[in-house]
């Protein structure tokens, strides 16, 4: 079933018959004490479904979060790998099909698949608040975790991680990184076939080319307007034509592009390309210090030109294990997991966390934590930050570059 068929009529299919006595009758878990919930939730399993295509990802949950999860609170995280889509697919078919007990007890999403979950009431609910480190730890009225790619989350989701989009390269094949998208495109006419990037039907893939649309318009407007496609059809004519002009000089001439980022990066790692890229600022790290990317690995972003965004974790409307998965994301985001998922050994992505709420002796643990030689500069990243737009451009991104490279 294709998403985008699902977010088109969602509204007219959704809510109706047996998903609102499912409604009444749930038990409302927010509302209850906490000391019940994490009671509750001793002895469950939860099942966490979120992508899986990063290892440093993969091995933070795995290795780290569910043996603590397990020991502290008896509660049992099983890791789901799962395209976003592909979740928010199933859930939608268990909606229409009334199924109350689902297979999802926490799902990590953003952006376009968390406008669409929630304009498809897909999703448990608002509970953020009723977490003890939401409220002690999280400033959920911030404009970074109030909205979602344009999108208000109302207490939907929690936030997870904060990161900001880089490129990784090669320092033995690259002498001087790209400022900006002008640079870029000289430096593959003067370098064929040492660059590619994912489809824009993948989640890095789309956000490398919303780059083009900062770079041709102003960031405020954008951000202002909201989603809105007439506009932008108007201005990004220049965007595809710098993404033509570079299509010759791409890996294989641009007749294929990588599908997903962990093909990128197998591409990278391989020698057959001189860059990947990724939406964290210190994913390089750990997979150097792994040994999967070259020691020689460094990292760079466009100057005023590096897209930012928090990423969340929800759960679903019919979820059999809400305490569980309530009593889950609180520890997901205490300071003792955020500490360790912001280790460059691990997950390496900046906190979420607000460091004055902290003990002194915690906070200063995350002010000197040393997050490896390849992450830039809290000063560089801050200057070239920009904010995440509509979730709208995420499609529009994806149709238009379909049309405009890959039809043409």
């Amino acid at each position: 079933m294709n998403w985008k068929v699902i977010a088109a009529v969602g509204a007219v299919l959704i809510i109706s018959g047996c998903a609102g006595d499912t409604e009444k009758s749930r038990t409302s878990w927010e509302e209850e004490n906490w000391g019940d919930i994490e009671e509750e939730a001793a002895g469950t399993t939860v099942e966490l479904h979120m992508w899986g295509g990063d290892q440093g990802t993969n091995e933070y949950i795995d290795e780290w979060v569910a043996p603590r999860l397990k020991e502290q609170y008896d509660i049992t995280l099983n890791r789901n790998p799962i395209e976003t889509e592909d979740a928010l697919q199933n859930l939608y078919s268990e909606k229409e099909a009334g199924t109350e007990d689902g297979t999802m007890d926490i799902i990590w999403l953003n952006g376009e698949n968390f406008r669409n979950a929630k304009e498809n009431d897909l999703l448990y609910g608002s509970f953020a608040d009723a977490l003890p480190n939401v409220n002690d730890h999280i400033d959920m009225d911030a404009d970074t975790n109030a909205y979602d790619f344009g999108t208000p989350v109302e207490g939907m989701e929690v936030p997870w991680g904060s990161v900001q989009f880089t490129f990784m390269y090669d320092t033995e094949k690259v002498d001087a990184p790209p400022n900006s998208i002008e640079e870029l495109a000289a430096w593959v006419e003067d370098n064929p076939g040492e660059f590619t990037y994912p489809e824009a039907t993948d989640f890095t893939g789309n956000a490398f080319l919303r780059h083009f649309i900062y770079n041709n318009v102003d960031v405020e407007e954008v951000v202002e307007r909201g989603y809105d496609e007439e506009w932008i059809n108007e201005q990004s004519s220049s965007m595809w034509e710098t993404l033509k002009e570079m299509e010759p000089n791409l890996w294989r001439n641009g007749e294929t592009y990588p599908s997903s980022l962990s093909q990128l990066d197998r591409l990278y790692r391989d020698g057959e390309v001189s860059m990947t890229m990724g939406y964290n600022e210190a994913r390089a790290e750990s997979l150097v210090q792994n040994g999967t990317f070259p020691e020689t690995t460094d990292t760079f972003v466009f100057e005023n030109n590096s897209i930012g965004n928090t990423h969340y974790l929800s759960i679903p409307f019919n979820s059999t294990n809400v305490p569980g998965a309530m009593a889950a994301i609180n520890y997901l985001v205490s300071p003792e997991a955020q500490l360790q998922k912001q280790a460059p050994s691990m997950w390496g992505d900046s906190t979420v966390l607000d460091l004055d709420t902290l003990s002194e002796d915690m906070r200063q643990k995350f002010v000197e934590q040393d997050r490896g030689s390849s992450v830039l500069d809290a000063e560089v990243l801050n200057e070239a930050y920009q904010p995440e737009m509509d979730a709208g451009y995420v499609e529009w991104a994806e149709d238009r570059w379909e049309d405009e490279i890959v039809q043409r």
